[in-house]
């Protein structure tokens, strides 16, 4: 079970205001792991998704619960899992006990999502839930009072480093929308092609929390100042000269 140290929590509203940056390990040297998460926390990262993905639902297969687990004692940064597999409830408890704050649920993965996400909740985990670009948003409507994040995909889940798809900006606003007249404090992901280039239209979007991978593990002046310049282009800055590569 994850601990509740305030330093690793992932909560709407936890922290201070204003975008959150959400790292992806798809692109890590996974012979170095435990090194590469604390590199990233040092980097500022809010905190790490791992891609959990079984070949099944999506055509690559990625890391489970062991390989979370064993990076775990080298961050203090809150876990996601995103559960790109085909039966996710197999996974859900074993990746909290692995680490994981909060656990993502694709809405076309399960043949009744509400439990699925109750499951996460009696885990003693925070749900998620995650639409892939051919789901319309009024799929999940209807789970909105149990989950605490929103993951759109800005691309086609199973691989890194592919291209941002604009066309789910519109969803995006859907999303915003649907969420505030909830009431409840939610957050809006974008999971897909987040660069500096992209991630000022997905903010203006609706969206408040963005996943980028490539970015952070490829940009020639280091993680840190992809951070920093996803940060400040999130938040509404202009557009700078930053060589970050999606």
């Amino acid at each position: 079970m994850p601990d509740s140290d305030q330093q690793r929590t992932s909560a709407p509203g936890a922290g201070s205001p204003g975008p959150r940056i959400v790292a992806s390990v798809l692109p890590a040297d996974l012979s170095r792991l435990g090194e590469e998460v604390a590199a990233l926390e040092a980097a500022g990262v809010d905190w790490i998704q791992w891609d959990v993905m079984d070949a099944c639902f999506v055509p690559n297969l990625t890391f489970g619960p062991d390989v979370i687990a064993a990076a775990r004692r080298h961050t203090s940064l809150p876990f996601e899992a995103q559960l790109m597999v085909a039966n996710p409830d197999l996974l859900i408890g074993p990746c909290v006990e692995a680490g994981c704050e909060r656990v993502i649920v694709h809405a076309e993965s399960t043949h009744n999502l509400h439990r699925s996400l109750m499951r996460v909740a009696e885990s003693g985990a925070r749900a998620g839930v995650a639409v892939n670009p051919a789901t319309p948003f009024e799929a999940v409507v209807n789970v909105l009072d149990l989950v605490d994040l929103v993951l759109v995909m800005t691309v086609n889940p199973g691989f890194g480093g592919q291209a941002y798809l604009a066309s789910m900006e519109p969803k995006l606003r859907v999303a915003r929308s649907a969420i505030e007249a909830t009431g409840r404090p939610t957050w809006l992901e974008v999971d897909g092609g987040i660069a500096p280039d992209t991630i000022s239209t997905c903010a203006a979007a609706g969206a408040d929390v963005f996943v980028t991978g490539s970015t952070l593990f490829h940009d020639p002046q280091g993680p840190d100042h992809a951070v920093r310049e996803l940060r400040r282009l999130a938040a509404g800055g202009p557009p700078g000269g930053s060589a970050g590569i999606r």
